[in-house]
């Protein structure tokens, strides 16, 4: 009886052998593999892996969230060449490279009801309050030839400048004058067509720059 013990013991040792082995797989026996060399084979450039420093972590969260972020296409414009030189020479330091460009564009002649020149700033300032207590909002003039100068309304056409200046003369308006602000010609338009809300703040600055022109939502 001891012997078929011992001999059942061995039997038993060696089934149990063979089975971690794996040499019954063949049979449908054998523990569950713990290793798939497979997959390494699978892997595509496993050297172009690279673990992230936590400064380098932090750059890529910081980029993901301004992915997400909600964003916004703004325009201004027409610019002339020098105009446009003085804004590539402003745009590096307040936008990432590549977070705008500028369009080509043709721009139609403008004429308009003018006002000016005046002496100095500070009669600018005081004829503009007269003109809005008579609910007329009058703009900065876009050529710097006539500045300091007011626009109280602008057009395409010189007959419909004069339309108007007729319009506000019966109104009270007698030192106004239709001239022609800008012909027609080639300009630049500049489109930021990603802007982020801390990237807009930074474009506070950019009001010298823009010579009058208005950051305005992109035309659809």
């Amino acid at each position: 009886m001891l012997r078929f013990l011992v001999l059942v013991l061995v039997l038993a040792n060696g089934i149990f052998f063979a089975w971690s082995g794996g040499w019954l797989r063949a049979y449908g026996f054998g523990p569950a593999p713990q290793s798939e060399p497979q997959r390494m084979a699978q892997q595509v450039r496993p050297e172009a892996v690279h673990v992230l420093t936590p400064a380098e972590y932090q750059r890529v969260q910081a980029q993901l969230k301004a992915d997400h972020e909600p964003k916004s296409c703004l325009q201004a414009g027409p610019f002339d060449a020098t105009q446009v030189a003085v804004l590539e020479r402003a745009l590096p330091s307040m936008l990432p490279v590549g977070a705008w460009h500028f369009d080509a564009v043709t721009v139609p002649e403008r004429w308009i009801v003018y006002m000016g020149k005046f002496p100095n700033d500070e009669a600018l300032v005081k004829k503009r309050g007269e003109l809005t207590a008579m609910n007329i909002n009058p703009q900065a003039v876009g050529n710097p030839s006539m500045a300091p100068g007011l626009a109280l309304a602008s057009f395409a056409t010189q007959a419909e400048a004069t339309t108007e200046l007729t319009r506000l003369g019966q109104r009270g308006i007698r030192t106004a004058k239709v001239v022609q602000e800008s012909p027609a010609g080639a300009a630049s338009q500049l489109t930021v067509p990603a802007l982020t809300e801390p990237l807009k703040l930074r474009l506070a600055d950019l009001k010298t720059a823009l010579a009058g022109r208005a950051l305005k939502p992109c035309a659809k």
